[in-house]
């Protein structure tokens, strides 16, 4: 065990400290982490923690979910500056305006977004439940915000009548159709896998969209020897740790995340130490997005 780890390890255990880190972390982060999982599962993991610190290694949207739903826990992010263009794409007051457009409609908002557009919408979803999300809304019309290509996703899959602000994942946007046919070309026993954050004419050539934790449940499937992986490349880490003597090929490794790589041993190190990037959210705010994440929480 390297210095560095066994300084994490040793100020963790003092600040009664639990690290949570998404899919998409660099390898050496995952290895470090209490719990690694896709939003949904972080989510799930920071709504039932008994720690007293969260150590978010992620971008910028999962810290503040993990304060929405911990708000007498410090959660700190190593890298303040690890956000979710995504995210950025949409603001409160453009949602509030959209909202006036569509009075009839309900909202649900990806959970990749700011905690004030939460707090502007009815429900929450992730990549992994969004479909599960929409089916339980009585609502047939759907405001849906803001990655365009999950909400066309959702909608194929639901029948709802859904409006979708036109968002999208800078990273899954990378993976190309002729990524798709050429790693096919190459591989042609391998299966296929993409997240629904991809295009749809990319979703189109695969044997499944899924969100991350579904890919790591179906790379585990026995019939699955070789799988190509439609998503940020780090994922391939977990997937070569838990299922050795399987081929994964990432569909493209234009697939990267800057931001999810922001996050390093160090920052994770000095985060600890010093206590800081503290992401808190203020109560007003914190109160109305929790609804929405907690509607959420419920259906699973």
């Amino acid at each position: 065990m390297s210095s560095i780890t066994e300084q994490i390890l040793k100020l963790k255990k003092e600040r009664n400290a639990v690290i949570l880190a998404h899919n998409y972390q660099r390898g050496e982060v995952q290895d470090i982490a209490d719990f690694v999982g896709d939003s949904l599962e972080l989510s799930q993991q920071a709504a039932k923690t008994e720690a007293d610190v969260i150590v978010f290694c992620g971008v910028h949207f999962m810290a503040e979910t993990a304060s929405i739903l911990n708000p007498h826990k410090v959660v700190l992010l190593p890298d303040a500056s690890a956000g979710c263009p995504m995210a950025n794409m949409i603001t409160a007051e453009q949602l509030r305006e959209k909202k006036q457009e569509l009075p009839y409609a309900a909202v649900v908002t990806y959970i990749n977004s700011s905690a004030a557009v939460k707090a502007e919408s009815d429900y929450c979803c992730t990549s992994a439940n969004g479909v599960r999300v929409v089916q339980h809304v009585s609502n047939n019309d759907i405001l849906f915000v803001p990655d365009q290509y999950l909400g066309a996703f959702i909608a194929a899959r639901t029948g709802k009548n859904m409006t979708l602000w036109p968002g999208y994942c800078p990273t899954h946007v990378k993976i190309l159709p002729e990524d798709i046919q050429q790693r096919k070309k190459e591989h042609p026993r391998a299966k296929v896998v993409v997240h629904p954050e991809c295009r749809p004419d990319v979703i189109a050539l695969a044997d499944e969209a899924l969100s991350t934790s579904g890919m790591i449940r179906y790379a585990a499937r026995p019939e699955v020897a070789e799988l190509i992986v439609g998503t940020e490349i780090e994922l391939l880490h977990r997937l070569n740790k838990e299922n050795p003597g399987k081929k994964f090929i990432p569909a493209s490794t234009k697939a990267v995340c800057p931001n999810m790589k922001k996050i390093t041993l160090e920052k994770i190190l000095e985060s600890l130490e010093t206590m800081t990037p503290e992401v808190k959210v203020p109560e007003d705010i914190r109160l109305k997005a929790a609804d929405a994440v907690e509607r959420m929480l419920v259906i699973g």
